[in-house]
């Protein structure tokens, strides 16, 4: 709505391909799910891929003889074709971030490429906007995806903001079922980003500090490691209620 009052038209129609982009993959992956089934796929493995490849388009006959084609018979696959500065930059394509589910959807799979793009997003957005976009439904497959990329790229200094991602994505509706779907190699992912987080504490707390001058600096100090306790504890018992959400041990 525009500052007089009046409706915009084109956040109406904006709001409008969101609901109808996102119901449409709600049907294409419904319809992927009924398929494995009726197929009696021999395992979980077979049956998800069958849902993450529900946007492909078979070939047709004219699309192998040769032709050049103008159409990708996968668009979810397009390459950007703006050169990049840096390879942890988001590509030039987005010139804003999703502010919904499915366009998040469409951005992640068309317009990212590498892990190191993906995972530069999800800072990029940070928990708080992820929260609110998959408040109401996080697509399948996609919290497995994000263990991933979160594992593969996970440094110290970004170790507050994937904390914040990750305990935001545990308040989304169905939470509980989407773990209880990871695939094998995904729960793995997931051990391993909080091997990595609980290390990235215990190296930066048991560091050490340089020694501070002896007299009324030592006092000082003493106040800055009993603060520095307090936090590597709250840090730590963040760190273990979330082992809980996602279920690792």
């Amino acid at each position: 709505m525009e500052a007089d009052g009046a409706l915009d038209p084109m956040a109406l129609e904006r709001e409008l391909r969101a609901a109808v982009a996102a119901d449409e993959r709600r049907e294409r992956e419904n319809d992927a799910k009924l398929r494995a089934v009726r197929q009696r796929v021999p395992s979980y493995e077979e049956f998800r891929n069958i849902v993450l490849a529900s946007h492909l388009k078979p070939l047709e006959k004219k699309d192998k003889m040769g032709k050049r084609r103008n159409v990708l018979w996968n668009p979810c696959a397009a390459h950007a074709k703006a050169p990049q500065a840096s390879n942890v930059e988001i590509p030039q394509e987005l010139d804003q971030l999703p502010r919904t589910s499915a366009e998040f959807y469409r951005d992640w799979r068309r317009c990212l490429k590498s892990g190191t793009e993906k995972y530069q997003f999800l800072l990029e957005l940070g928990g708080k906007a992820l929260g609110r976009i998959f408040q109401a439904d996080l697509s399948f497959g996609l919290l497995g995806e994000f263990l991933t990329v979160l594992a593969e790229n996970v440094c110290h200094e970004d170790r507050d903001a994937i904390l914040q991602i990750l305990q935001s994505l545990s308040g989304t509706k169905r939470f509980g079922l989407n773990v209880d779907l990871l695939s094998e190699s995904e729960k793995e992912s997931s051990r391993d980003l909080f091997r990595k987080l609980r290390s990235m504490s215990r190296d930066y707390w048991t560091a050490g500090h340089p020694s501070s001058p002896a007299g009324c600096e030592a006092e000082r100090e003493a106040h800055l490691m009993d603060a520095s306790l307090q936090k590597e504890a709250e840090e730590e018992r963040v760190v273990m209620e979330l082992m809980k959400c996602y279920q690792v041990k």
